[in-house]
Order: structure tokens, then sequence, then C-alpha cells
């Protein structure tokens, strides 16, 4: 029987038995139409000689003590606080990725390494179950993407926590007639009872505050508008999915006056006489929307009454960002601006 001598390959042996791996891999299809394995293994490979027969048995000859095992590890950064980062890109099988991950940790606390970031795009949900297995634990998700964490050190788990707020806005929007801008909500927990109350709205992933009362304003009722002040803000608890709240309340003058609502989350729309809005039977009874309307109203009366303004600025990453200051130490900023275009 001539034999051919089969050119060196990689093969991983993890999970699998070697002969029962070898096996799964040849035994079917016929060998004209067998994949290779480079193809079907291409980033864990193995050292394996295999001796092939050229009669027809197709006899298949495997030197078991040729084949090595050799940990891979998980791709991954540092962070900036001792710990790690790993971002899954490619496809993997949750078979292939248990071990890997086992090893990996074994190696980074070998390095002395702390945290343990995984981010998990949903298309490799499947590795979920074996992150967990490993001691991993859910951090946050997103849209498109699952975060666990694992703490390495015998101590006290110094994991920043998620986020812990959701910020809201309100707007107070007068005209020159003392009318104020006021909706009537289709859905929601002041559905179908009456009430007029302010446009509100969420503050959207890298919104600042002061764009997202503009945009709120402008999709429920289709008025433009020019932010002025941030006139009072409330922090609430357990609000949204044990999350705690932070609610702007913002005065914007209007740009625009005629009205077209929101068909989708809008009821009715309208300007309305600021003392018809501030009597209605709830605005009087609820604390919060009476002291709201009660700010509201002094503002409008008196302008001497200072709330927070915008200031574009920018932090020490370089980032733009807003500054909400008190408009009577306008004056501070002022003279600092002065020195430093002196200096």
């Amino acid at each position: 029987m001539q034999r051919l001598r089969a050119t060196a390959i990689r093969l991983s042996p993890y999970h699998l038995g070697k002969k029962t791996l070898l096996a799964s891999l040849f035994a079917v299809p016929p060998l004209s139409k067998r994949p290779r394995l480079c193809d079907r293994f291409p980033s864990l490979i193995r050292n394996v000689s295999i001796s092939v027969s050229t009669s027809g048995a197709k006899e298949f000859v495997v030197s078991e003590n040729t084949v090595q095992q050799e940990e891979v590890l998980l791709s991954s950064v540092d962070d900036l606080h001792g710990g790690v980062i790993v971002n899954v890109e490619q496809p993997l099988d949750s078979m292939v990725f248990a071990p890997m991950l086992k090893a990996s940790i074994s190696h980074w606390t070998q390095q002395g390494k702390r945290g343990v970031w995984i981010k998990l795009p949903i298309q490799h949900a499947n590795l979920v179950e074996a992150a967990v297995k490993e001691g991993f634990r859910y951090h946050h998700a997103e849209p498109d993407y699952l975060m666990l964490v694992y703490w390495i050190p015998e101590t006290t788990d110094m994991l920043p926590a998620n986020a812990s707020h959701r910020v809201g806005i309100g707007a107070f929007v007068m005209n020159s007639q003392g009318e104020v801008l006021v909706v009537q909500e289709k859905n929601g927990k002041f559905k179908g009872k009456g009430l007029w109350k302010f446009p509100t709205g969420v503050v959207e992933e890298g919104e600042d505050i002061c764009t997202a009362a503009i945009r709120e304003v402008k999709e429920e009722t289709g008025i433009e508008t020019e932010f002025e002040e941030v006139l009072a803000f409330r922090q609430s608890h357990k609000s949204f999915f044990r999350k705690s709240d932070l609610f702007f309340v913002c005065m914007l003058r209007p740009r625009s006056f005629d009205i077209q609502k929101q068909t989708l989350e809008i009821e009715a729309a309208q300007w309305m006489p600021f003392e018809d809005y501030a009597a209605q039977p709830f605005v009087r009874e609820n604390e919060m929307f009476n002291y709201v309307a009660k700010i509201c109203i002094a503002k409008s009366e008196n302008d001497d009454v200072a709330g927070f303004s915008p200031l574009s600025t920018t932090t020490a990453s370089g980032q733009k960002s807003y500054l909400y200051f008190c408009r009577d130490l306008k004056h501070l900023l002022t003279c600092d601006s002065q020195q430093r275009q002196e200096g």
C-alpha cells in the first residue's frame, strides 16, 4: 500500500475527544466533497499528522501522539483601571468560546488584572450562557449589545455600576399674550384624564438638555423655539426600571405660533391662558405641578428671577459640553474671559 504524507494542519481538540472529533470530520461526506479543515476551523488549528491510503479502502491513519494542546486566548485591550476589555467581533461556537474564556481568565489573573468587560453584540448572544457559567454577570444592555463583567481579585467588587439615572425635560413656552403651550397625551398615566400639561420628553443619548427641550417641543407641537433657561429640576427614584429620574423644567421662547400636533402621541395641543392652566384641579392638588406652575408664573412676571442659562464650554477631554449657571454670576465669567485674553 502506497502512503502519502498529508500536509501538517492545526486542529482544536477542545470539548471533543481526539478520535471522536477526527471521525466526525472525516466519516462523511465522500472524500471528493470533504471541506478542508482550514476552512472549517480557520482560527483554531493544532498539529496533527495524517496518512492517507491511495487504495480503494480510503483508509485514514492518525498519529494521535502528535496532537499538541495549546491555550488559545481571547483578544483584549487594557482599560484605564487595571482591567481588560474584550470585544467579540467574529462568530464563535460556544463550545469553542468556553475554554478560551477559562484560559483567558487564568492568564489575566496571573497578570494581576482586576475587572473583565466582555461586549457581546446581539448576533453573538449564543455566548452568554458560557460567560455566565464562568462567573460573569450582566452589567447593562443596549439595543445592539450586552455587556458582561467579571471581578477577578478576592476582594470587594469595585466595578462601577451601570448608569443610575434617566433624564427628562418639561418645556414652559409662553407667548406675548400670556398663553402657555400645552398638550394632552394619547398614552401614559394621563391618557383620557383631560389634563393639559407642558410638552415633556426624555433626553436622548449624547443629547444636551437644551437641545432636547427644543426637539421635544418641535416634535409634539410643531412650534419652533429658542432655549432660555433651566428654571428648576427634580430628582425622583425607582421611576423607570429601578432607575432614578432627573427632570428639568426648561423655559423656551417661541419662534413660531402655528401648532401642528404630532398624531402618534399627542391627542391635542393648544395655546392656553396661564391662569386656566394653573387652575386645573390636578395642577392645584398635585404638589410638584403646583410648585412648577408658581415658579413659571413668577419668572414670566419678573425677569429678575434668574434660572440657569447654558454656557458652551469643553470638558477636560476636549468634548463640547454645556455649563448651566445663574445669570447673576455672568459678570464673573466675563471677567475670567477677559483675563484669559489679556494673558
